[in-house]
């Protein structure tokens, strides 16, 4: 039995991935955090959750309790997840990092603890999305020269980062397969009289509003046609079930910095 921490389970995917857990028999929730001073510290993680009591109470620091998990699955925030990296890492505490935000620098410092534990990270734990990965490097590899290529993506109203990691790791992808570095050909914003657009850059679109859980679009528009890969959630659970998944395919692995497409198999 695989014992799964999970931090921040006030959030709305704490949550989720906690009712995830309680589906699967090859699992069993061993630790679940809040923040400090939170009315909910001291609860019951599933009554917490909206489910059955699971002899879990929740606390502010998952130090207190490195004993009661294997595996810890963490989408906060970066300065949250980096907190926790700092002691679960040297406790040999697998960890699935969902948290997007994250600056190069705050990157390597997760390259360097996945010396010392075993870590999936990704922008998107679902299965779907990152099959898209590996439909778009096709894509740029066939038509990516000749086409204008752009990113649309849509969230709730209440998330912090813009462009989502989901749709920076899109682009990323698309300019790696074309032999570019999306730092210098990623267009972010466009206002006023900005001129013609140029073929080899990568457009960036946001959208924030109401509760769209996620959606992407990657446009390859060229001459006469124009293809479009698309990806809609309509539920969280998916990338519940997505980091459940990477938590059971981490056990067998050792240390080491892995993505999703390394879980899947892409």
């Amino acid at each position: 039995m695989l014992r799964i921490a999970v931090a921040g389970i006030s959030g709305r995917m704490g949550r989720t991935i906690v009712e995830a857990i309680t589906q699967n028999p090859a699992l069993t929730l061993g630790a679940a955090s809040v923040r400090a001073g939170s009315a909910e510290l001291g609860k019951d993680a599933g009554t917490l959750c909206g489910l059955a009591p699971l002899q879990v109470t929740t606390v502010a620091d998952l130090r207190t309790c490195l004993n009661q998990f294997d595996t810890l699955i963490d989408f906060t925030s970066p300065a949250a997840t980096l907190a926790h990296l700092s002691y679960c890492a040297p406790a040999g505490k697998q960890l699935i990092i969902g948290t997007t935000g994250f600056t190069d620098e705050e990157k390597d410092i997760l390259a360097a603890a996945a010396q010392q534990t075993g870590i999936v990270f990704g922008p998107n734990m679902s299965v779907g999305v990152n099959l898209c990965f590996k439909l778009l490097e096709l894509a740029a590899r066939i038509i990516g020269e000749e086409a204008d290529i752009e990113i649309v993506e849509a969230h709730h109203r209440l998330k912090k980062d813009a462009p989502s990691g989901t749709a920076l790791k899109m682009g990323e992808i698309v300019a790696s397969t074309l032999g570019r570095k999306l730092a210098d050909c990623a267009v972010f914003g466009r206002e006023g009289q900005i001129g013609e657009r140029s073929s080899k850059t990568i457009g960036f679109s946001t959208i924030r509003a109401g509760d769209i859980v996620g959606d992407h679009t990657v446009l390859f528009a060229t001459p006469g046609e124009r293809l479009e890969i698309t990806h809609k959630s309509s539920s969280r659970m998916t990338y519940a079930v997505g980091s459940l998944r990477a938590a059971q395919w981490l056990q067998t692995k050792g240390k080491g910095l892995y993505s999703m497409q390394d879980v899947l198999g892409l």
